[in-house]
């Protein structure tokens, strides 16, 4: 896991991404906070771009079949 520092920038807090993780310069993020959790996301320009992304995404492998099992019934009280 990387780990790095917070510092100021003007009045500002910032932190450095390593490089192997850092999104493209001057890309717009969206950013959340839930407790001590800090998320970066690329801002999105909505629903429509979402869709297209999930499209874009290659398929999911085969997947083996489900073997149905029989469920004894149970004696009602």
């Amino acid at each position: 896991m990387a780990s790095t520092r917070v510092f100021r920038s003007g009045n500002s807090q910032a932190v450095r991404i390593p490089a192997d993780m850092a999104f493209k310069d001057g890309q717009e993020l969206t950013i959340t906070r839930h407790g001590e959790v800090v998320t970066l996301l690329p801002k999105r320009d909505g629903l429509r771009q979402v869709l297209e992304e999930l499209l874009a995404m290659p398929p999911l492998p085969p997947s083996e079949p489900i073997e149905r099992i029989e469920v004894p019934e149970r004696e009602r009280y």
